[in-house]
């Protein structure tokens, strides 16, 4: 199998990386201490995997919008995605 159809760098690998790191650790994290549905300012009954996916998905339209509509550097996004992750997990 060639996985040469994609630009596997470093910060590509560290992303995926990151993503399965996320989803494993909660999938511990919901086996050893199972989350309750709650409400926050999101208005919906969530649990801590809903926000997770909420908050990746915001984080990938953050990046979206910061390429389309800036000439910054992503490292910008990439912080404004962190702090929306930590609002959404925590208050979402």
């Amino acid at each position: 199998m060639s996985l040469e159809w994609m630009a596997w760098t470093l910060p590509t690998a560290l992303f995926f990386v990151t993503i399965a790191m996320l989803l494993a650790g909660m999938t511990v994290w919901q086996a050893v201490r199972p989350s309750i549905e709650r409400r926050g300012f999101l208005r919906l009954r969530t649990t801590r995997g809903d926000r997770l996916f909420i908050g990746l998905l915001g984080s990938a339209y953050i990046h979206l919008a910061w390429l389309g509509l800036t000439d910054w550097s992503l490292w910008g996004a990439l912080a404004v995605s962190i702090a929306w992750m930590a609002i959404v997990m925590r208050w979402g």
